[in-house]
This record gives structure tokens, sequence and C-alpha cells, in this order.
């Protein structure tokens, strides 16, 4: 077949492509840059989609909605759709010099203590790694370091280079850093603001975090110096809220969700935790803490609602022995929650770098064949 008719073919094909809209941004995979790569062969298609992340919840939707618009053209025998990713940044073209090479910093953040927050920040973690996004896990609790023992670590991280820089821990395939690594595990940390300051400084700044998609702060409870400080050093790409269902730890994360509209850090969405406990023997849905209040939450502040993860006493076990639970039990119901959360995430980031445009956000791929 002559060239010239597989480039008007080409052109056919894009035009369907054109048709097809992400619903979440209501424009079409064409325009958003989404299509790439475009090849024909006779009756044979082949094609690149580039999701804006490698844990897009959507993706195998998008892969077969791309595939059969292009499959009514008459003349087409066979579709071939390679699926990858590009994960955006929700960061702008303002990362800061602290962290050049990283894409996205969300903060997994509570109105107050006891809600599950480093679980679901190290669950988190693991589900966007699991989907081959590059990730950190930067454990901003200074006073009450926990990510060391949920992740089964002990050893110090090592200094090297000239400069004195930090070389992060890897674990379960992400980069950790926290306060713990440098403590001993009975010692108090008694800083005032200014110092817990310069420590989430050194954390940003003086870490190798090399390129990541994604470093996951797990923050600590409340609205105080941390918070404040982290949003201050670099720009968020936003903030993820936990919770749980029972009033009073939904009076607590309205103050946080304040806080952060506030200084102005974009909010992604908010998470309920402990959401219900399914009984062993009878299979039977336990709603221990009441009924929907992450949701609640949600749209009276106009928020996404990311997902409702389970009560397990292995989800327990699993942070107290070093060994995530999503790691432990990646075949379990209650994983595959925390890997719809981590996808609803990802996604809202995305959403997120959109909307502030061009110059800041997102910047659509060029080059479409």
């Amino acid at each position: 077949m002559s060239t010239s008719v597989d480039a008007s073919r080409q052109q056919e094909v894009l035009a369907r492509l054109g048709a097809v809209q992400e619903p979440d941004l209501q424009k079409d995979f064409v325009t958003l840059g989404m299509i790439k790569e475009v090849q024909v062969d006779g009756g044979r298609v082949h094609f690149t989609l580039v999701l804006s992340t490698p844990a897009h919840p959507a993706r195998n939707d998008y892969r077969e909605a791309c595939r059969a618009a292009v499959a009514e053209l008459p003349w087409v025998t066979d579709v071939a759709v390679n699926v990858t990713s590009e994960t955006v940044s929700g960061m702008g073209f303002n990362r800061g010099e602290l962290i050049p090479g990283v894409k996205n910093v969300v903060a997994v953040a509570s109105g107050k203590g006891g809600v599950g927050k480093s679980t679901t920040s190290v669950n988190l973690a693991l589900a966007l790694a699991e989907s081959g996004a590059k990730v950190g896990l930067m454990d901003a609790d200074l006073y009450g370091p926990n990510i060391p023992l949920m992740m089964g670590l002990k050893e110090k991280p090592q200094i090297h280079g000239g400069d004195g820089g930090i070389q992060p821990i890897r674990r379960y395939g992400i980069k950790l850093i926290s306060i713990g690594f440098f403590i001993d595990e009975d010692k108090p940390v008694i800083w005032r603001g200014p110092m817990a300051h310069g420590a989430i400084q050194q954390f940003l700044g003086d870490v190798d975090w090399g390129e990541l998609d994604y470093l996951v702060v797990d923050m600590p409870p409340g609205t105080g110096d941390i918070p404040l400080s982290l949003a201050q050093i670099i720009t968020l790409s936003g903030v993820v809220v936990v919770t749980t269902p029972q009033d009073v730890a939904l009076q607590d994360v309205s103050k946080g969700i304040a806080m952060f509209r506030t200084l102005e850090v974009p909010i992604i969405g908010v998470v309920e935790n402990m959401s219900y406990f399914v009984c062993p023997n009878c299979t039977t849905k336990h709603e221990i803490f009441g009924v929907g209040g992450g949701e609640r939450i949600a749209r009276h502040y106009g928020l996404p609602f990311l997902g409702r993860l389970p009560i397990q006493p292995a989800i327990r076990e699993g942070g107290d022995q070093g060994r995530p639970f999503i790691l432990a039990y990646p075949r379990a119901p209650e994983s595959d929650s925390y890997r719809s959360v981590a996808g609803e995430v990802a996604r809202q980031i995305a959403l997120l770098a959109y909307q502030k445009g061009p110059g800041e956000g997102f910047v659509p791929l060029e080059g479409l064949m």
C-alpha cells in the first residue's frame, strides 16, 4: 500500500480518536496530546495512549474506548494500543530548587491523631509504586515518627558526597526518610517551631530524592507548625485528608481543611479510613464508627471523595510488624481498596494540574505521530 494511502488513513485514525472524550477534562484525547506514534500498515493500526499517571484508575477503560473507536473504520482489521504514562506535575514550573526532580508532593493529613493517617500514607505510597510510579515517602511527623516501624527499618541513612547530602533508604521499591532514622526509639523530639521548620527544609533540600513522580508526605495530626512550614517551603500538589466516620473526627478534619484553604494549598480529596469491618465468619459488613461521614464532609466542602478504607486487624498487624498490608496480602479486597484510593489520588492530582492552566501545571504532550 502506498505511503500516501497510509498517511491518509493516519488522519482518519486521528479523526476517530478526536471524537473520544476524556470524561474528566471534557476534551478529546488528540487535543490533550495523549495520542502518539500513530502507525498504519494496511489494515493494521498501532498507536500509543499516554496517560497522565501510571496509576490512572480508568486505564483499561480508556484503552478500550480508543481501540473501539478506531475499529469502527471499515478498512481496519486489527488495532493495537500501547498504553504508557507521563506523570504530570501538580507543582507547575515552580517546583523550587529544593526538589527539582520531584513532580508531585502529596501531603497526607488529618485533623486529629488515631485515624490511621500513617497507615494510609504507607499503603498509598506502595500502591502508587506498584502501578509503576517512582515514589518517595517522607515522614514529617517529627514528634511521633511511625514510618520506620511500619516499613520494618532500623538502619540509619548514609551521609555521602562532599556536600553532605543524605541518601534516602530504599524499601519495598520506594525511597524513605524519617527523623526516626536519626534518633533512638525511646528518645523524644523536643523542638520548638523553628527547629521543626529546619528539619522539614533539610528533608526536602538535603535528601537526594532524585527523579520522583510522587513524594508522599506523612504529616503530623492537627494544624501546627509543620503543615505551615511545608506549605511555605514548597508548592504542594495537594493534600489528602484522612478521617474516620464518627462526628468527633469530622469536626477536627473541618479545621484541617480550613487551614489548608487559608494557605491556598489544593485539597485533593477526602479518604474515609476505618470505614467498615467485614466479619470473617459471616462476611457481613459492620460500620462500627458510623456511616458516610467522609462522604458528607467531602460533599459539604465541595471536595472529591477518594474512597473508603476498611478496619481490619491484619492491617494493624502489618504496620506493627513492618510488612504493610498491601504487600502481605496483595490479593485481598482491602488491598484493592488502597489501590482504588491511590488511583483516585493520582487522577485528582492530574486534574488539579490541568486546571492550573499552561505555565503552571500540565502542558499537553507534543507530537502526535
